[in-house]
């Protein structure tokens, strides 16, 4: 079972969803997206330590973290780099 978490709560959707249960974070065009880097930088900036990222193909970067022994996929809008979804593995 997969938990995701947003401000201390753990839910079992907490954001826009595809029907196949991938995350939706934007439609925008790429020249309109922040670097992946930046998505990486913030994760960095909250904790995490950063194995490696990746575009969806919902339109998010995620990026794959560890923080307090836990393993974690965090999608970020490329347009806003807003934390849109946190997924525990």
């Amino acid at each position: 079972v997969k938990c995701w978490v947003t401000a201390r709560s753990c839910r079992f959707s907490a954001s826009p969803a595809l029907a196949d249960g991938k995350v939706a974070c934007t439609t925008a065009e790429k020249s309109a997206w922040k670097p992946q880097a930046d998505a990486e930088a913030a994760a960095k900036a909250a904790g995490h330590e950063v194995r490696r990222s990746k575009i969806t193909d919902g339109g998010c970067y995620e990026v794959y973290t560890v923080k307090d022994g836990k393993n974690l996929e965090l999608f970020y809008d490329p347009v806003t780099l807003k934390l849109v979804q946190t997924v525990v593995k």
